[in-house]
Parts: C-alpha cells; structure tokens; sequence
C-alpha cells in the first residue's frame, strides 16, 4: 500500500484513538493516526495528567504549612507558582511525547492537521481529508475509520471565557498569576480538582454547584465526606445554586435556589465553567431560565 492508503485511518490522538491504533497495528492493520493537536487528548495534555500535577503540588504546599504536627519546622515557606504550571505542563509534554514513541515503534504514522470524512473512492474506500495548519491539504484513503474525536467544552451562555475574568478548564491549567479569588461553577471531578487546589495554593475559593450536592454523579455517602473535607479546607459550597448573569468587569451573583431576597452580587477576580458541568446535565434542577445557571449536555 501506499503512504496514503491505508487499512485503518483513525481520527483523533486521545486515550480512545491511539489506543485503538497500536492494537490494530498489532493484529496487523496497515493503520494511521489524524491529530490536529498533541498525541495524548484532553485527557492527557489538559485534564486527568496536568491536574494530578497541580493537585501534588498544593499537597506539598499544604505540608509545609503543617509540618510542626510531624516535628519538623520550616519559616518563610514560598512557592513560585510559574515553576507549579510549569512542571504540570512538562508532564503532560513527556507523556504526550511517550504515546509518540509507542505509536512510532508500532510503525503506525501520524498525520498532524483535522481530519474529516471526505466521500468514497470509486472502489469503495474511505476517503479521509487532513487539513493541515501550514501546508497543503493531504487525502488519505481507508477501508475503515474510526472516529475518536474526543470532548469539548460547552460555553455556557453569557459566561463565555475571556482569558481575564472567565477562564475555561484551559486558563485554569495555565493561569499567568495565582489568583485571589475563584468562584468554580461545578462540582463534579474537574471543579473538585480546581477548588481543591487553589484553595490549598491559597486562593479564597467558592464551589457552586446546581445540584442537590457536590460530586452529584458519585455515591451520597462519598459526596457527603467530600462536603465535609472541603469545607474544613475552607471552601465555601453553594449547592442548589444558581448563578445571575454576568455584569460589568467580574461582577456576577451567586445565590441558593430557594433564596426569597435577591442575590447581592459579589466581586471575583476568576470565574470559570470547568468541562465537568457536562456531568450534570442529567439532573432535573438544570430546567432553568437562561439567566440562571445552564449546563453543557454531554
């Protein structure tokens, strides 16, 4: 076969597609790989890996302000929170670097641009179209593909990220400076994640959620402890919320569902709708007017 022709075409790098790849090349599938971004996926660039890297740091930041209870004694106790981003991102970057390996040793080849399903050939094979970011497109041809997109992020209405005052799961990775004060719209695994770990870098953190409770799609009983863990940690939880529109600068308001008075609004320095609301769209309190809180299906 050619270097355009292939048995398997799989569009999409993440856990799913490169996965799915290496065991095709094994059963011995002439196959390749279409990734427009890193090899690895949200997952692995920008969610599951980078956030286990912040979180270790706010642990290890956390005990060195609690290390009299173990018998030791540290003063003038710092961080440089650019180092912090910077080792999640590197991370990310040598595992990312390692699915490149795995793939290259497979013999599995990846084209970087977008792919997209461009017709059929005159002998009924799948013609896949790789839009490349420099360079002219590049067609490759398949008996099977497969689509391994991935997931992204639903923009809420009327909160949608700035870079400055709203931030996405992205900005959150890679903020430029440690902010103040966070309000995190979502309480499942990724709004957890984020709460926990700027609350434990120092940020005044509040957690608002529009469900019954936090970590909705999780056990009660693990919700409940969780609850209870973060409020020792200092995070203020508002469950049954809902969030007032957005106004001038980084003014919103953030009150419970069952609050008679009107919401007084309060003043953040970063607000940001983690991809983990899509997590919540299943629950009956998301039937809400527009100018409350909404949630990304999934």
């Amino acid at each position: 076969m050619s270097q355009t022709d292939f048995d398997l075409v799989v569009i999409g790098g993440g856990p799913g597609g490169y996965v799915a790849a290496l065991r095709a090349a094994q059963l011995g599938l002439s196959t390749a790989v279409v990734e427009a971004n890193h090899l690895g996926g949200i997952c692995l660039n920008w969610g599951c890996i980078p956030t286990k890297a912040l979180l270790r740091a706010s642990e290890i930041n956390h005990l060195l302000h609690d290390l009299d209870g173990y018998g030791f004694k540290a003063e003038a106790v710092s961080f440089d929170f650019k180092k912090i981003v910077a080792r999640s991102r590197a991370v990310s970057k040598q595992l990312s670097s390692g699915v490149s390996h795995l793939l290259k040793k497979a013999k599995v080849p990846v084209f970087e641009g977008f792919g997209k399903l461009d017709g059929v050939t005159a002998n009924g094979r799948r013609k896949v179209l790789v839009s490349k970011k420099d360079g002219a497109p590049q067609t490759l041809n398949a008996k099977n593909v497969i689509l391994a997109t991935g997931a992204r992020a639903r923009i809420l209405p009327g909160l949608e990220p700035d870079g400055q005052f709203i931030w996405s799961y992205r900005e959150a990775l890679v903020p430029e400076e440690m902010p103040k004060r966070l309000l995190v719209i979502g309480s499942g695994a990724i709004g957890t994640e984020f709460a926990s770990f700027y609350r434990n870098m120092g940020a005044a953190v509040t957690l608002v959620e529009v469900a019954p409770r936090i970590l909705p799609v999780e056990d009660e009983e693990i919700s409940a402890i969780a609850h209870k863990e973060f409020e020792k940690q200092g995070i203020r939880i508002l469950t049954n919320a809902k969030i007032g529109p957005r106004r001038k600068g980084p003014i919103v308001s953030a009150s419970r569902w069952k609050q008679a008075a009107k919401p007084k609004p309060s003043r953040w320095t970063r607000l940001f709708p983690p991809l983990v609301l899509s997590e919540m769209s299943k629950t009956s309190a998301l039937k809400a007017p527009r100018s409350r809180l909404t949630a990304p299906m999934s």
